[in-house]
């Protein structure tokens, strides 16, 4: 009878590891980042890839968004906002600071609403 126990007790916990929500290796998001000219795309992209676990970062001015690949076991994309954020960018997340903001070159300088 305690085998019988011990072995249902066993097999409940494997289940209860199985059923716990796994982080995607190679989750994939497009934030909207505001930016002007090919200086913003070279600071988006390298703030983004400063975040260890950023696999893929590549933002575009036609559009305004940074389309992301990154692992979820190291980093969200909430972890990339703030990055971009600090380098000037505004996200819809994360809005950067006023000095961070008038760091960056005036043709950087993106209209804030």
């Amino acid at each position: 009878m305690r085998k019988i126990i011990i072995v249902l007790l066993v097999s409940l916990f494997g289940f209860a590891v199985q059923a716990q929500e796994k982080k995607n290796k190679n989750a994939k998001v497009d934030v909207e980042v505001k930016g002007n000219c090919e200086m913003c795309k070279k600071r988006i992209e390298k703030a983004a890839y400063s975040v260890p676990g950023v696999k893929s970062a590549v933002w575009h001015s036609d559009d305004q968004m940074l389309h992301l690949v990154y692992n979820e076991q190291k980093c969200s994309s909430t972890d990339v906002s703030k990055a971009i954020a600090k380098a000037g960018h505004d996200t819809k997340e994360v809005k950067a600071t006023e000095a961070e903001y008038n760091s960056l070159h005036g043709c950087c300088q993106y209209d804030r609403n």
